[in-house]
């Protein structure tokens, strides 16, 4: 029986060839996207779950409660994870990982081999036995017992050694901390599958530097940088253990955080929600939003609800031709249920050869495809089966949701009536056929309209005052010590150039994020009653060279001590004026170490440093009167010729700084890399609402070639009374453009509702404005035409003898 249906469906498809190709088309097309999006979907979800005892790792993270600020933190104060395994029984293990703070790349050498490598980190010899790593090659037993061992991903080994085994040879690693020799004991790679860490190098804590420092670190209530995980027993109760903290950090770290004016707050995050769980500070890698992930499967069910619209759409316009089909059936003795059966196995037979379609084209597109979401998808046809779940589930949702209503339409047709040609009522299904046009347009409307919206912000973005001038800005990074100091002789070559407006050293710049908080309080306050504020160290040059104004007071000068600019936000939050704060004294104080202070020179205009998703926290820009210990050079230019100024400094940089590698960075690039969601969700969406709105047009194609179809004699009699060509187009569009309109009404509240829900997570955003939606309703108006015009003036020329021939 089976075997008929099919054959019976191949043949009709065949047979109406037109109708098969728009369908097959806009299936395979709905289907590519649908698939990749769900499989993007798949991989980001995916990240940590590979772990042995996965369910049972957490990390430890805080909430701080600081100078009337909350903080919730990704990271933890080092002691912390020890203290657990002492103390609760439920804990197994744990680890640290703890990135090299305020070091962002390393020179590694081997031989004659020297570059650039980002993503390094020191973690305790515990780390490979919680996490499930797959090793290419590694020593025997224990390989991050020893002191300066590391292991490496397979991508950095493969750079410095190639095909050649790596295991016990010792590698060179320069940076800010120094220059060390280390043993590789290991190689691992990413087959087993992702995680939220994302390191190049892991380095044994217990290899001087920051990762020896973690190891002595006595602190409870400050000093959040370790990343820290337990693994749980399997029978823990997780909900138990979370109420246990509060004694425990109250009983190792109570007297530290009273002096501080702290409290912290402990909470176990599985280690599986790390990668789509946002909003956490310190994070080591972006984490992905679930909004975002949710935002990709409704374009994914959307754009391949629209393929399945077109077939219902396309079914039923062709009713009447297989009306007298349907009655010969049921008359030689069909049951209803045999031909939704027969009906239903067209629609699956066109569903599979769409996915058999898209296949390929999914393995052609694929790189394209990876470079426009910013990942790395694999296709895994043999080892992932959850693969081929997906293509059936694809093929059996599409098959079922495009093909079950002109089923069970086509299949209730009376015999009789049919057979006498009377099957009018029947037709009453173009009420619905409108009604899919017009849901079809909604949801182009609102992706284009969401197109508008996300361009529109990160417009505004760009234009918005920052507080700074990120144009015509150059970074230079000194990663090592040997730079640093060397990098005062490259500023006084660069001073030299004409075009060098001003230089400046600091330990950061706009945009890049910020490591160091404190609080401070005015005098007869104390840490309990302060505020917390961001800082930064810089020389005397650093609000010219990034265009920051001053409010009140003065700029540094060479051999300013203990002196800062503050921003007016922690100026407001002191209970300042701006022209009262100049002179004024600002205290800390740390457990264990005496009061400290420094005076205000002046007031800074409140600048954006990071991205406008967060509202201006109080900051504090410190003089430091060594610049040469400081790792960024900004160079403000007045020429935008960059071609010939960047090959001048890269001369200058290779007689000053011979052992290291020239690189630069751009300040306005820079400022833009914080907004990368953003700008993928606009990629992802202009090129997937393009693809949609071409599926769309598919089916006003084929419809609209169906209309002029069956109104043939209608338009032969119209032309011989004296219709004009440009009279009869309006006849045939007409009705069409009354959907669209139907659908731009519908879809701007819906649109507007979605835009203002995007821009929630902006704490600066533009305004919605009409000519948003007046846009997408002009540009939707514009497709339908171009889709339904061609159809229309065809058959407002053909001949009218020939469709009145049988009259």
């Amino acid at each position: 029986m089976l075997k008929n249906y099919l054959k019976t469906a191949l043949r009709s498809l065949l047979k109406n060839k037109a109708f098969s190709v728009i369908n097959i088309t806009g299936l395979a097309l709905g289907t590519l996207c649908c698939l990749y999006m769900v499989l993007y979907v798949m991989d980001q979800y995916s990240y940590d779950r590979h772990h042995a005892g996965a369910n049972n790792i957490y990390r430890i993270t805080s909430r701080l409660f600081v100078g009337g600020d909350s903080h919730q933190n990704a990271t933890m104060s080092p002691p912390v994870a020890p203290a657990m395994k002492a103390d609760f029984g439920e804990v197994l293990q744990y680890t640290r990982v703890v990135p090299t703070l305020g070091v962002s790349k390393h020179i590694l050498e081997f031989g004659d081999k020297s570059f650039y490598e980002k993503k390094a980190v020191y973690v305790d010899s515990t780390f490979f036995d919680m996490f499930s790593y797959h090793f290419t090659r590694r020593v025997p037993g224990a390989l991050l017992n020893e002191p300066y061992t590391v292991v490496l991903q397979k991508s950095v080994s493969d750079k410095l050694f190639g095909a050649d085994d790596p295991i016990n040879k010792t590698i060179t690693i320069n940076n800010a901390y120094g220059r060390h020799d280390f043993k590789v004991t290991g190689v691992v790679d990413e087959a087993q599958g992702k995680t939220h860490i994302m390191a190049n190098i892991f380095i044994t804590m217990n290899s001087g530097d920051m990762g020896e420092y973690t190891l002595k670190d006595e602190t409870w209530g400050g000093n959040n940088f370790a990343n820290a995980y337990v693994k749980l027993r399997p029978d823990a109760d997780v909900a138990a253990l979370e109420k246990k903290l509060p004694a425990f950090l109250e009983k190792y770290g109570g007297q530290q955080m009273k002096q501080m004016g702290m409290t912290k707050v402990l909470h176990l995050q599985p280690v599986g929600s790390i990668h789509t769980t946002p909003g956490y500070e310190n994070e080591m890698n972006p984490s992905v939003s679930p909004m975002f992930l949710n935002i990709l499967l409704t374009i994914a069910g959307l754009i391949q609800l629209i393929a399945c619209i077109n077939f219902m759409n396309l079914s039923t316009a062709r009713a009447s031709r297989r009306a007298k089909e349907v009655g010969v059936r049921k008359v030689i003795g069909a049951a209803r249920y045999e031909l939704i059966r027969q009906f239903l196995a067209e629609s699956f037979l066109l569903s599979l050869i769409g996915v058999l379609l898209a296949l390929p084209l999914l393995t052609l597109l694929l790189p394209w495809l990876n470079q426009l979401t910013g990942s790395s998808i694999q296709l895994s046809f043999y080892s992932d089966y959850r693969l081929w779940l997906v293509l059936a589930g694809l093929v059996l949702v599409t098959g079922f949701a495009a093909g079950s209503y002109p089923a069970f339409y086509l299949s209730s047709f009376q015999a009789v009536k049919v057979i006498k040609g009377n099957f009018t009522s029947h037709i009453s299904a173009s009420g619905i056929r409108r009604s899919l046009v017009v849901f079809q347009f909604v949801l182009s409307i609102v992706m284009i309209t969401g197109i508008i919206g996300i361009y529109s912000q990160l417009n505004y973005i760009k234009k918005k005052d920052l507080g700074f001038s990120r144009d015509q800005k150059l970074i230079f990074s000194f990663y090592t010590d040997d730079a640093k100091k060397k990098g005062g002789v490259f500023a006084k070559d660069l001073q030299q150039m004409a075009e060098v407006q001003t230089l400046s050293r600091a330990n950061n710049y706009p945009s890049h994020r910020v490591l160091s908080d404190h609080t401070v309080f005015l005098a007869g306050g104390n840490m309990a009653t302060g505020i917390d504020a961001q800082n930064i160290s810089t020389d005397e040059h650093y609000a010219q060279a990034n265009g920051m104004k001053l409010v009140s007071g003065e700029d540094f000068r060479q051999g300013d001590s203990d002196k800062v600019l503050i921003n007016e936000t922690l100026c407001r939050k002191l209970g300042l004026t701006a022209e009262k704060a100049p002179g004024i004294r600002l205290y800390s104080q740390f457990p264990g170490k005496p009061l400290t202070f420094v005076t205000v020179n002046g007031v800074l205009h409140d600048f954006n440093f990071n991205s406008l998703h967060a509202d201006i926290k109080p900051f504090i820009v410190n003089y430091y009167p060594q610049p040469d210990d400081l790792p960024y050079l900004i160079v403000s230019l007045s020429s935008s010729n960059y071609e010939r100024l960047i090959a001048h400094m890269a001369s200058l940089w290779r007689k000053d700084l011979p052992a290291t590698p020239f690189e630069y960075a751009f300040l306005d690039e820079e400022v833009e890399k914080q907004y990368e969601a953003e700008i993928t969700l606009s990629r992802i969406i202009n090129s997937f609402t393009l693809m949609a709105i071409f599926i769309s047009c598919l089916g006003l194609f084929g419809l609209a070639s169906f209309s002029a179809e069956q109104r043939s004699k209608e338009i032969g009699i119209r032309k011989v009374l004296g219709a004009s060509i440009a009279g009869i187009v309006q006849l045939l569009s007409k009705d069409f453009l009354k959907l669209v309109g139907l659908a731009i009404v519908i879809a701007v509240p819906i649109s507007w509702w979605a835009i203002n829900k995007w821009l929630e997570a902006f704490a600066y955003r533009m305004p919605v404005g009409w000519w948003m939606f007046a846009l997408a309703g002009v540009v939707a108006v514009a497709i339908a035409m171009l889709s339904v015009a061609s159809q229309a003036v065809r058959a407002a020329v053909a001949n009218p003898v020939n469709s009145l021939r049988s009259e």
